[in-house]
């Protein structure tokens, strides 16, 4: 009997560039990591040709992105089987943050064995990186939601930890001491040993951090001369969101992957821009049928110089460009399925758009 390829999704949809209105499409190029690929980083154009190729010495953990210099900043993973504090941790482990060159030669590098999701290069030259610590038992036993019955072995938190150029740590900030066992629960369907799940860590000016926290729903801001939280956005908005980043105009755009919400049985994500002064959504985009658009896990969105927004709907490889008015308008899918844990995968955990002015070297 013949072989049929069993992965339906991967056998019926298209990939590569799949639909480009010139005349409405932010003009520029598209920097994307497939998660499960060897640390290659692909550099496409609008026509969805590919115009560079970095090749880094680690596999993704997760993603890469460009500084003002021209380099890249890469996020790369380092296996370590002698510790695994919960079953998912290898999936989003790290453990390596490194800066390079065009031609991709490194150029400085920082390891850190509990690095995980996200970190970001600081004007000083050193990085901000999410971290992993264990949670004190008796805050672990008062902390409510997740799946009964789970973390059994222990209970686990973000830290956000800053270094210097030498690598020596200059601040630290610890999510158990500063989240609130009475509102930040974790969602009914994730386990017991991991509160936070940070997946984003943004540095934004006057010494705050926009950071993302899967497990409770919740994105906020948070002083670091205080530790405090400035703002927060939960559960009554958001449902296990990714890549919230700060717009020119003070608003936050946000990918809500929206796999179990709060009062919607149905699965769908959505980008959405919030106003911090008042929670107000201002602008959001949703597929139609709604269904139609869904990442139960990474993704990310970001707002483009003419006012289009690019979205990466990143379980499936998919990103796109879509008008103020929600008009697809540029769209292209991964076409790369390297081999991940559950088979063949064209994830991407999040793209980023740079202009022509941004890419001197090409």
């Amino acid at each position: 009997m013949p072989h049929i390829e069993q992965h339906t999704r991967r056998r019926t949809m298209r990939v590569g560039l799949t639909a480009l209105d010139e005349s409405k499409a932010c003009p520029g190029y598209v920097l994307y990591t497939p998660v499960e690929g060897d640390g290659t980083l692909y550099l496409i154009d609008l026509m969805g040709d590919e115009v560079h190729q970095w090749k880094m010495p680690h596999r993704p953990g997760l993603y890469g992105y460009l500084l003002p210099n021209g380099n890249l900043f890469y996020n790369g993973k380092i296996p370590d089987d002698s510790f695994q504090p919960f079953e998912m941790w290898p999936n989003f482990k790290g453990g390596v943050m490194l800066e390079a060159d065009w031609d991709g030669n490194v150029l400085w590098e920082y390891r850190n064995g509990l690095h995980h999701h996200d970190a970001r290069r600081t004007e000083s030259g050193g990085v901000i990186l999410l971290g992993l610590e264990r949670v004190p038992e008796e805050l672990a036993a008062r902390v409510q939601g997740g799946v009964p019955g789970t973390g059994a072995e222990g209970m686990w938190a973000d830290e956000v930890v800053e270094v210097d150029a030498s690598g020596d740590r200059i601040w630290e900030w610890h999510a158990h001491e500063h989240l609130d066992v009475d509102t930040d629960h974790i969602l009914f369907n994730d386990p017991r040993d991991y509160w936070s799940h940070g997946n984003t860590i943004v540095p934004l000016p006057d010494d705050k951090l926009l950071l993302s926290f899967r497990s409770i729903s919740t994105v906020g801001i948070i002083d670091k001369r205080t530790g405090e939280f400035d703002w927060k956005l939960g559960y009554d908005v958001l449902t296990q969101q990714h890549d919230p980043n700060m717009l020119p105009n003070g608003n936050v755009l946000v990918f809500d992957n929206g796999a179990h919400k709060r009062e919607l049985p149905m699965t769908s994500s959505r980008v959405i821009e919030v106003d911090p002064s008042t929670n107000e959504i201002v602008w959001q985009y949703e597929d139609r049928p709604v269904f139609n658009f869904f990442s139960p896990f990474v993704s990310g969105a970001r707002r483009l110089p003419n006012g289009n927004t690019l979205i990466t709907e990143g379980f499936f490889g998919r990103m796109f460009q879509v008008t103020p008015d929600g008009e697809v308008v540029w769209e292209y899918t991964c076409p790369y399925f390297p081999e991940g844990a559950r088979g063949p995968s064209n994830s991407v955990f999040r793209a980023l758009h740079y202009t022509k002015e941004e890419l001197p070297q090409l």
